[in-house]
């Protein structure tokens, strides 16, 4: 494929992700798959050094040109550009073994990614594995890309979804202890998932009437308070809200049932009270083609859905399926928004 016009494709920026991880291997998987150039511009945010020791591991044998502003660009899947905020100190450097040289770079490579986006000069940003002990070793106290991305853009209500062709869940709580879970969903904290849930799909996923259900925190959705009253107390009063404003929501819905619902098409996306509640079913069914997209947020943000994976990084193993889909979901998520 030749060069494809910028006036036709949203530019979009790929972070590297942590150096020492898989992230450089699968961007260049990724970016030779044709599909990508037929939706978007990608246009790498990382360290060209080890963006070229990652192209002999795939055979990769196209040119990587450094640039500084993305305008520069003009992107194909022989011809590759990068944006190289900061150099990577190569004696800290080892494919597969996480440094906090790694996490301070990675960092630096998102904060690029967000300034370029907040400027208009990318539609969108895509992020690879970065790994978050590191980060916080490296001065950056986030529980990860979400969390920093957020602070970065000025935003204080986001969601993390994790969307798959079959099944999309967004999550009330994320990383916590599952003995916090109880007294970390309020209303108030459910009906705010619903509701940027619910303005993502009409809007960036241009769902014009979307149905959204609500999974129960307890077994079997609390057995009329036997097993507990969070539904009755805290979830049921969110869902009456959110359908008093028009949204089609229905719920709390035991979970053990409802993500067999919802994989069928009886919804468009399923809001889980906790992280391995919505995202256990959701790898069972979308393991290596999930997307990680943060609803919300002032620019557009996809992932792919998985870590490092340091036991990968070096082999050129690693499946580039999840980042493929990443940049398309992001593409589409700029029209939509461009629209």
């Amino acid at each position: 494929m030749g060069k494809v016009s910028k006036a036709e494709k949203p530019l979009i920026g790929v972070t590297m992700g942590d150096p020492a991880g898989v992230g450089p291997e699968i961007i260049l998987k990724a970016l030779s798959d044709g599909t990508v150039f037929s939706v978007c511009l990608p246009i790498i945010v990382g360290e060209p050094g080890v963006l070229n020791q990652a192209a002999k591991v795939v055979g990769w044998q196209g040119k990587i040109q450094v640039i500084s502003d993305p305008l520069e660009a003009e992107p194909s899947v022989d011809k590759l550009f990068i944006i190289s905020p900061d150099a990577l100190e190569d004696t800290h450097f080892v494919t597969g073994v996480p440094t906090v040289e790694g996490g301070r770079v990675a960092a630096r490579f998102i904060a690029e990614a967000v300034k370029l986006t907040m400027a208009g000069k990318i539609s969108g940003m895509v992020t690879c594995p970065i790994n978050k002990a590191m980060l916080n070793k490296a001065g950056y106290p986030y529980e990860g890309h979400t969390q920093m991305i957020a602070k970065l853009t000025g935003c204080e209500s986001h969601v993390m979804m994790l969307a798959g062709s079959r099944l999309r869940v967004s999550l009330v709580t994320i990383h916590v202890p599952l003995s916090e879970v109880p007294k970390l969903i309020s209303s108030e904290r459910v009906f705010d998932t619903i509701a940027i849930t619910y303005a993502a799909l009409s809007g960036d996923f241009a769902l014009p009437k979307p149905r959204l259900a609500v999974a129960a925190l307890n077994p079997h959705g609390g057995e009329e308070g036997l097993f507990g009253r969070e539904e009755e107390e805290v979830i049921s009063p969110a869902v009456m809200e959110a359908n008093s404003r028009g949204m089609d929501v229905q719920g709390p819905f035991p979970s053990d049932t409802l993500f067999w619902r919802a994989a069928q098409g009886e919804f468009d996306a399923v809001v889980a009270m906790y992280h391995d509640q919505g995202l256990g079913p959701l790898k069972l069914i979308h393991f290596y083609d999930a997307v990680n997209v943060t609803l919300g947020l002032p620019i557009v943000r996809t992932s792919v859905d998985h870590g490092t994976a340091y036991d990968l990084a070096g082999t050129g193993k690693a499946s580039h399926t999840s980042l493929v889909n990443a940049l398309h979901m992001a593409a589409m998520i700029a029209r939509n928004r461009n629209t």
